[in-house]
């Protein structure tokens, strides 16, 4: 039998010996594709690493933390507040909390600049039309509730917050619940508001409304602890 086979390709002639041409070991094409694993991690870490301001070797310190017990208490933490909650030294969460102070300043800023942008959207484009509260900007930075609406700020791990706006449900007023860092996991809003006993009712009615702060409790530029119940009052809004 003839060893050779002819081949045309777009007028050109390809000689070419059958059964000689065999495909590479396969511990060789698992070592290379192995390498090319490694190598686009690193990459990724590299990347990952310098969007947070964090040397490499603080990034690798974060991957080994969120595999240990704190990634299983909290799953969705970012690096900056797992490293700061692992700081070996003052020193160390000095620095990891300014560098999420400055994350936190260019995020609100961009949310902020968002906002502007689709207030005048709006405007150019449905100048004679009212907005309706659920029709804004999505997660926008500042309050937009009816001056006789209360905003209550709250926190996970905080029992003042659950006893705040269970009084206020107890006591029938209506208010929109913000919830502060809460990354955005609406699973950790649900969970929170049936810890805190929240009617389904009063949410399906919208007397209460559950929300993520999204940068809003920065943005009014109040102080004090959590909870922080405010009112808009002659256009400034004031904890209560």
């Amino acid at each position: 039998m003839d060893r050779y086979r002819v081949v045309c390709l777009g007028g050109c002639l390809i000689a070419a010996v059958e059964g000689y041409a065999q495909s590479p070991p396969t511990d060789t094409v698992r070592a290379v594709e192995s390498r090319t694993q490694v190598s686009a991690e690193a990459t990724s870490d590299a990347h990952q690493a310098r969007d947070w301001g964090l040397r490499p070797d603080e990034w690798a310190r974060y991957r080994q933390l969120m595999q240990g017990p704190l990634g299983v208490y909290s799953p969705n933490l970012d690096p900056l507040t797992a490293l700061g909650i692992e700081a070996r030294t003052n020193e160390e969460r000095r620095r990891y909390a300014e560098l999420q102070v400055q994350a936190e300043a260019r995020r609100v800023e961009k949310l902020l600049s968002y906002q502007r942008a689709y207030d005048a959207a709006w405007q150019r484009l449905f100048p004679d039309l009212q907005r309706m509260n659920g029709f804004e900007a999505p997660r926008a930075t500042t309050v937009k509730a009816s001056p006789a609406r209360l905003a209550v700020f709250v926190k996970a791990d905080c029992p003042p917050c659950v006893q705040r706006v269970q009084q206020l449900q107890a006591a029938g007023t209506a208010f929109d619940v913000y919830f502060v860092d809460s990354r955005p996991d609406d699973a950790r809003i649900r969970q929170w508001a049936t810890q805190a006993a929240v009617d389904p009712a009063k949410v399906r009615a919208r007397t209460i409304t559950l929300n993520h702060d999204a940068g809003r409790w920065q943005s009014l530029g109040l102080t004090g602890d959590l909870p922080a119940v405010v009112r808009e009052v002659n256009g400034q809004w004031q904890r209560q």
